[in-house]
């Protein structure tokens, strides 16, 4: 399943950081995160819930860029 949220990041290094730490979260088959629009595009690993790993997503991706946000 994929899914779009908006994500509030800085700069396109921290954009790249953050989609380098969600990809490694368990239950994420890819993620694009897109700084010019703002956008976080996650595939999730088949039968997992989105709103099962989002939680862990956004920690994640908190201890990477601690200024960075991710609204789902």
């Amino acid at each position: 399943m994929k899914k779009t949220y908006p994500i509030d990041v800085d700069c396109a290094n921290c954009a790249l950081l953050m989609e380098m730490t969600a990809a490694k979260v368990e239950g994420v088959e890819s993620v694009i995160v897109n700084y010019m629009i703002q956008k976080m595009i996650i595939n999730f690993q088949p039968g997992l819930k989105p709103d099962d790993v989002m939680p862990k997503v956004v920690k994640a991706c908190r201890k990477a860029v601690p200024d960075g946000t991710i609204d789902y």
